[in-house]
């Protein structure tokens, strides 16, 4: 049975291409924005992979950890952590220097209700911090929703398409990037912009969404008509292996899967894992939020875990009572309203 114990262990345990990476790395990392769904995991598995590789590098996680549970994991495998309030006036300026910067704080959703807070989170806070760690290399975490929605038949948008983000939140992760962008341009600053397009874990996810409907006899939304999703140990080790990858001028980097699949055919999978009969609502459109990792999978090396083993490991996690975050990714919505 795939018990939550076992799929931390399977997040935070490097591979050895990674292993030999972080080699390379010179100096400590922070990580800004820790406390969230991926942050506790990459951070675990960057000293993990430190230690596997006789190195001393430090690890320090930085966020206000309203998760208890991301506090707890953080503590049991020995992280540093800080907890801080980046918001707060002087807070960025109080954390200690670090040669290595990834930066994962941002704000999604209730950005349609009321959206100054996602704005001031997602540009205002990453210029503090673009000109605090000017002397740092930095990895950006940012998300494959500034792109438009493309052809089905079309692989996606790669780091040299247009960029036309719809809805606040989508234009306000642009705003992230122009910051650290003119950070890199004015500064020297080392920069990745780290384009990532649904990680999933089995507490949360795209594929935990949808086998969620299945599971509960809920309608599966067939408008996004098709998806591309990678393992966040996949996801979280790229992050890390990015640092080798800044550049000036910033370099970009489109990270998901290399598979895009069919949310019918997804939720008729897990109808069939599960022995349920699956309902649907919407209807298939021509189009769909999809990116191209084409990049990313010729520089890092092919994601270590398939769509298949995901959606086999999904419905396994749930049918065991798997504990879940309760964190819906909407990936549903076409329209940027979240």
């Amino acid at each position: 049975m795939l018990t939550e114990a076992k799929l931390d262990l399977m997040l935070t345990t490097p591979s050895a291409r990674m292993i030999e990476d972080v080699k390379k790395i010179k100096g400590d990392i922070i990580i800004l924005g820790a406390g969230g769904k991926m942050g506790p995991t990459l951070a675990i598995l960057a000293k993990n992979a430190f230690e596997a590789a006789g190195c001393s590098n430090r690890v320090i996680a930085v966020s206000r950890f309203s998760d208890p549970f991301a506090m707890k994991l953080l503590n049991n495998n020995k992280i540093e952590c800080i907890s801080c309030d980046m918001m707060e006036h002087g807070a960025v300026d109080r954390l200690p220097d670090c040669e290595n910067v990834i930066y994962m704080a941002g704000k999604k959703f209730g950005t349609s209700a009321n959206s100054a807070p996602t704005w001031a989170m997602n540009a205002w806070l990453p210029a503090l911090v673009a000109e605090r760690y000017q002397k740092s290399n930095i990895v950006v975490f940012s998300s494959a929703n500034i792109y438009r929605f493309c052809p089905i038949s079309y692989c996606g948008a790669d780091e040299n398409a247009s960029v036309e983000p719809v809805g606040e939140y989508a234009q306000s992760v642009l705003a992230r990037e122009k910051m650290f962008e003119y950070g890199s341009m004015t500064y020297g600053t080392k920069t990745l912009m780290y384009r990532l397009s649904y990680a999933c874990d089995m507490r949360y996810g795209v594929l935990h969404d949808i086998a969620q409907h299945v599971l509960n006899d809920e309608p599966v939304g067939l408008d996004p008509t098709a998806f591309a999703c990678i393992w966040q140990g996949d996801a979280n080790e790229i992050a890390i292996r990015s640092l080798l990858h800044v550049s000036n001028p910033a370099a970009k980097l489109v990270v998901t899967g290399p598979e895009c699949v069919s949310i019918r055919k997804t939720a008729l999978k897990f109808g069939e894992l599960f022995n349920k009969k699956v309902i649907f609502t919407g209807e298939e459109q021509p189009t769909a939020l999809l990116a191209d990792a084409s990049k990313c999978c010729q520089i890092m090396g092919y994601p270590s875990v398939s769509m298949a083993q995901m959606i086999a490991w999904q419905a396994e996690y749930l049918l065991g009572g798997g504990r879940t975050l309760n964190k819906p990714t909407h990936y549903e919505e076409r329209k940027g309203d979240y």
